[in-house]
C-alpha cells in the first residue's frame, strides 16, 4: 500500500476513535442557558390536558368585522396596528391585541350598543395572521417561519420543519422566548421528550427554536461516506 493511502486510512480511523471517546466536540450551548428542570421554569410544559386554545389577535393581524344587517359599518381586512389597536366607524379605536375573536366581538357589541344600535349582533374572523408565528432554525430539514394555531409544543414545532437532520444534536434543542421584554433561553433534550421521560414544553407565538449541531454525528457520517474511498474498514 502507498504511503498516501496509509495516511488517509490512519486519519479516518483517528476520526472514528475521536467519535468513540467523544473528544472532538464541545458544547454548543452558552453557560447562561437554563437546562434540566430549570428549563421548564422558563419554557413550561402545558398545564393539564393539551387542547386547542382560542386564537389571540396580535399586531399586524387582519380581521373581518361583521355587524348583522349593518353593511355600512361592517368591515373586511381591518389591520391591527403595531400597538394592538384597530379602528372602526362610529366607535373609533379599540384595543384588540391579546383578545380572542369572541372577546373582540363582545367589546364591539358593547360599544355599538351603548350609543348607536339596539342589541347589535357582531362577529369577528381573523382573515390574515401575522403575529402567531414561530421560527425554527438549525439542524432541521426545512428551517423557516411557521404559523401556529392553538396549542403547540416543541415536538409540534420540529414536525412543522419536517423533523431533524442526521447531524442534529437532540440533546441540545434551544428555545428562545421574550418574557416581559427580557430575552430568556432554555435547552431541552428532545430524545428524552420523545421517550416520555420529560414533558413536551409548550411553544408560544414568536418563540425561536434552534436544533443544535452534533459534531460527533457529522464525523461519523462523513467517515461512513468516505469509507468506500479510503478502505477504512478493510484490512491493512
Amino acid at each position: 500500500m502507498t504511503l498516501g493511502v496509509a495516511s488517509r486510512r490512519r486519519a479516518s480511523l483517528t476520526a472514528v476513535l475521536c467519535l468513540v471517546v467523544g473528544g472532538c466536540s464541545g458544547p454548543n450551548i452558552g453557560p447562561n442557558v437554563r437546562s434540566g428542570s430549570a428549563a421548564y421554569e422558563v419554557i413550561p410544559a402545558p398545564v393539564g390536558e393539551l387542547t386547542a386554545q382560542d386564537y389571540r389577535i396580535g399586531p399586524l393581524d387582519s380581521v373581518d368585522i361583521t355587524v348583522f344587517q349593518e353593511g355600512d359599518i361592517s368591515s373586511k381586512g381591518v389591520v391591527v396596528d403595531a400597538s394592538g389597536d384597530l379602528s372602526m366607524p362610529l366607535i373609533g379605536r379599540i384595543h384588540a391585541g391579546g383578545l380572542t375573536t369572541t372577546q373582540l366581538a363582545e367589546v364591539i357589541r358593547q360599544r355599538l350598543g351603548a350609543r348607536f344600535y339596539v342589541n347589535p349582533q357582531v362577529s369577528v374572523v381573523v382573515s390574515s395572521s401575522v403575529s402567531q408565528r414561530i421560527t425554527v432554525q438549525g439542524q432541521v430539514t426545512e428551517p423557516g417561519i411557521y404559523p401556529i394555531q392553538g396549542a403547540t409544543t416543541l415536538l409540534d414545532a420540529m414536525a412543522l420543519a419536517k423533523g431533524e437532520t442526521e447531524n442534529a444534536a437532540l440533546n441540545e434543542v434551544l428555545v428562545i422566548r421574550y418574557v416581559e421584554g427580557k430575552r430568556m433561553a432554555a435547552v431541552f433534550n428532545v430524545a428524552r421528550v420523545r421517550r416520555g421521560d420529560d414533558p413536551d414544553p409548550a411553544i408560544l407565538a414568536r418563540d425561536v427554536v434552534i436544533v443544535g449541531n452534533s459534531n460527533l454525528k457529522k464525523i461519523w457520517h462523513d467517515t461512513l461516506r468516505a469509507a468506500p474511498l479510503f478502505g477504512v474498514f478493510t484490512q491493512f
